[in-house]
């Protein structure tokens, strides 16, 4: 299991041309300066930004540049097995989130600025 994941942690879509940054719910559990995030904050628009433009959506439009919105309908998956924030598991930088048009989102940087931990 990887790094905790925070507010502003990097995400990338293989289908997205732009990384976009997490917005995490929570805000009374906190590492560093930044909330931690869990696997709830899946959310399209309100968790996960738009990737730039979506290869998939671009393709089915004859090349007509697309947004990449994510269309993510499940949580994120594996998340903590022994960290949680409130009744959720803590998300982790290994966890993945899939979109329902294609693609699997990842975490590439947990956004853990000042302070690293890893649990193991």
């Amino acid at each position: 299991m990887g790094s905790l994941v925070v507010m502003g942690a990097q995400l990338k879509c293989p289908q997205g041309a732009a990384p976009s940054a997490l917005i995490a719910d929570a805000v009374e559990t906190v590492l560093g300066d930044a909330p931690v995030a869990t696997i709830m904050d899946f959310k399209p628009m309100k968790n996960i930004p738009p990737f730039g433009t979506c290869k998939i959506l671009t393709a089915a439009a004859s090349g007509v540049s697309t947004p990449c919105v994510p269309a993510t309908v499940a949580p994120w998956t594996p998340g903590s097995p022994v960290v949680s924030i409130g009744v959720f598991p803590a998300l982790t930088e290994d966890s993945k989130c899939v979109c329902a048009i294609g693609g699997t989102i990842e975490v590439s940087d947990p956004g853990q600025a000042s302070c690293e931990i890893s649990i193991d």
